[in-house]
């Protein structure tokens, strides 16, 4: 994440840290693997419709997000071998991607935490149950994260820093300060921080209930939620942490230096790295840990005649029915 602002940094721009040839090869991985499992996951959910849960819906359109971002990687990769050659338009359309999976992603899992939450804690089919207010819902948190990326889409633009190769960035004119608090700790605050703290909040109570009450078959139930949700952390909690920082500095709320801002550009560079990592990584959360959700992808196999019934039967998923991916029974 080059310094772009004509009069921020009196620092010469530092090269790549990370081979770009080693990024290009990750982002090729990132993007098979991406494409291949969310593919999967959505196929077993979609065939699973006579029971599919409210988790299902959520985790659906999750998967759905990460897809949509996994095909802006190929561009990506290529502009971190030859910089930036796609022009502003595409710039702008692959950065609101990247922002929309992120938001989508987190507020998906908020809205997760806080069914699991009234379902457990208070024991209640939640309004949530309703298949149509659910859809309405996810339309609510799709449309919620597009305006909070839209600012990103806006200002998003072809640019060469100091004569170097072109990147996408946001170029930001006068009050480049100001422009800057807004453009980040505003949408972070509300599609960040406090989608953060609601799922803090609804997992706190709803572990405290589980463990007081002993029931040990729902907490089973509930590892894959909460391997998902500590997966996105993990991915993207470092690069927006890193992010505020950049942004404090650039704001000069903390002092700048060369060596700091060299610091934070190869830190930016690294995290955003293990974001982007993170749409390929729930699959294997649901293969891994998730009993139900293999049962449901050998279900389809079997349909096709590529597993036998007999084999179905062997492992004793002859029972399972097609509602195979009910997340709150273990997914």
């Amino acid at each position: 994440m080059p310094s772009v602002d004509k009069d921020y940094s009196p620092c010469n721009p530092q090269s790549e840290t990370l081979n770009k040839y080693v990024v290009v090869v990750i982002y090729a991985l990132v993007f098979m693997l991406s494409l291949l499992g969310n593919s999967l996951v959505m196929l077993v959910i979609l065939h699973s419709r006579a029971g599919r849960s409210v988790t299902d819906v959520y985790l659906l359109n999750l998967a759905l997000a990460d897809l949509l971002f996994a095909l802006t990687l190929p561009i990506w990769a290529a502009s971190r071998e030859r910089g930036w050659i796609f022009g502003t338009p595409l710039c702008k359309v692959v950065s609101l991607l990247k922002e929309v999976n992120f938001y989508s992603g987190i507020l998906l899992l908020a809205c997760i935490s806080v069914d699991r939450y009234l379902a457990i804690v208070h024991a209640t089919r939640t309004l949530t149950q309703k298949r149509h207010l659910v859809k309405f819902i996810c339309v609510g948190i799709w449309g919620l994260s597009l305006v909070l990326s839209l600012p990103f889409f806006l200002f998003r633009e072809t640019y060469r820093p100091n004569n170097s190769s072109p990147v996408c960035y946001e170029v930001l004119g006068d009050d480049t300060a100001k422009w800057r608090m807004v453009l980040r700790v505003l949408p972070h605050t509300f599609g960040f921080i406090l989608p953060l703290l609601v799922m803090l909040f609804c997992y706190g109570f709803t572990l405290r209930t589980l463990f007081k009450a002993h029931m040990g078959q729902k907490h089973r139930a509930m590892r894959v939620i909460f391997a998902v949700v500590l997966i996105f952390l993990l991915c993207w909690l470092p690069y927006h942490m890193v992010l505020l920082t950049d942004t404090l500095m650039r704001t000069r709320v903390i002092e700048e230096s060369c060596e700091r801002r060299s610091d934070i550009d190869r830190a930016l560079e690294a995290t955003e790295i293990l974001g982007f990592l993170h749409s390929c990584l729930n699959p294997f959360i649901y293969v891994f840990i998730g009993q139900k959700f293999r049962h449901g992808f050998l279900k389809i196999l079997a349909t096709h005649g590529l597993v036998s019934k007999e084999f179905l039967a062997r492992h004793r998923i002859g029972s399972y029915t097609s509602s195979s991916v009910n997340v709150s029974s273990n997914l």
